[in-house]
């Protein structure tokens, strides 16, 4: 039986599962009727499989698949969870004849409607599943995503009011969890920052200010200033181990936080770019980080000479090192999104990335080699690892 992981990959076109058999990786799907999937989340106890998407045209919302109870995440059909309508909601209520014709019934009145785009992120944390949405707000559901509440406490920031959206919207597109203590968590928002509760929810912090370290000189609009980080934050995670070191990918440069998010040092120093999506963390090793530089965000948004690297480092982002070896090496335009990379929790740690030309590569061997896994799928929006038992 093989080991090897099943991966979680949400694209504009649907959800799919990707698993190893005998003839190779294959992909199931596409699922949640041609859903944009920005973000998908999986619970290695039940099986449950939950995706997260939507745009003006769907609304938003989450589906979820439950489980046997195996990890598999095979069994049952998706059920949705409708957070706000669309335009298709609205076209359906306005002419119900023709949506009948079409095999089409409009759904219920949704809570959050006119206020709620699309579903950017998920988390479950302790017994409870996050959603982060677009425009930013953070929504929590206590019944494996049936029914969802707002976190009203984020919304009310006294910062809200001057967050500025990047080129994808305003949106909280990453949910960071302590799993020794739930009542922390950290979000980043493009483009308005890292926030940080230590009450469960009941306030934030902002988190954006630099070290004391000198700040390299930039005149980019996205690289904040000798104070702050710039607030376009890409991805961020949390190191293992059990401590406050944190890592980001922002618009404009790595940078990683001792703190908790309270400084941030920027370790961008040794990378060919300041500009990429994705970052991802070793399970076990807080000094390990994979990130993915492309070549700018005005110069076209690919690697680097047209040449696919991933790029490691082993002590915390004091140097840096690409990682190569079996990726394309001529002609490779593809851009790869910020929740398109995960890290399995294996020994050696696998490390998997999606690309907008629909390609999901993996590493075995912790990014010494890579293959690709699937192909031709449609542009993969994010990339998460089924998590095991």
């Amino acid at each position: 039986m093989s080991t090897a992981p099943t991966l979680l990959v949400g694209t504009t076109k649907g959800a799919f599962l990707l698993t190893k058999g005998e003839d190779g990786w294959a992909a199931e799907g596409p699922f949640c009727n041609g859903w944009p999937i920005n973000h998908m989340a999986g619970d290695a106890k039940t099986g449950t499989i939950w995706a997260a998407g939507g745009n003006e045209w769907f609304g938003a919302g989450v589906w979820r698949r439950n489980g046997g109870g195996s990890g598999s995440g095979t069994g049952g059909g998706w059920e949705l969870a409708k957070l706000a309508g669309g335009q298709m909601d609205e076209w359906m209520a306005n002419d119900p004849e023709l949506a009948a014709r079409l095999g089409m019934t409009a759904s219920g009145p949704a809570p959050y409607t006119g206020q709620l785009q699309a579903i950017w992120s998920l988390k479950p944390a302790d017994g409870t599943l996050y959603a982060g949405g677009k425009p930013a707000a953070l929504y929590a559901s206590k019944d494996g995503g049936e029914t969802w509440e707002e976190i009203e406490s984020l919304r009310n920031h006294p910062s809200a009011e001057d967050w500025m959206p990047g080129a994808a919207g305003l949106t909280l597109h990453t949910i960071v969890a302590d799993p020794a203590d739930p009542k922390r968590m950290w979000l980043a928002i493009s483009a308005a920052g890292v926030f940080a509760t230590e009450d469960g929810g009941e306030t934030w912090e902002r988190r954006n200010r630099r070290s004391n370290a000198p700040a390299t000189p930039s005149s980019h609009p996205a690289a904040g200033d000798g104070q702050e980080t710039g607030h376009c934050v890409h991805n961020m995670g949390r190191a293992a181990g059990g401590g406050d070191v944190l890592y980001q990918q922002n618009h404009h440069g790595v940078y990683r936080s001792r703190d908790g998010g309270r400084s941030w040092d920027e370790i961008t120093e040794g990378l060919p770019s300041t500009f990429g999506f994705p970052i991802g963390l070793h399970p076990s090793d807080p000094d390990t980080v994979w990130t993915l530089p492309l070549n700018g965000d005005t110069e076209g948004r690919y690697p680097p000479d047209a040449k696919a690297a991933v790029w490691r480092s082993r002590n915390g982002g004091e140097s840096w090192e690409a990682c190569r070896a079996g990726l394309p090496q001529q002609g490779c335009f593809f851009t790869v999104l910020r929740q398109a990379m995960a890290v399995d929790a294996a020994e050696p740690a696998g490390v998997f990335f999606g690309t907008n030309s629909g390609s999901v590569f993996g590493s075995f061997d912790e990014g010494d080699s890579w293959s690709e896994l699937a192909r031709h799928l449609p542009t993969v929006l994010c990339v998460e690892v089924m998590p095991r038992v």
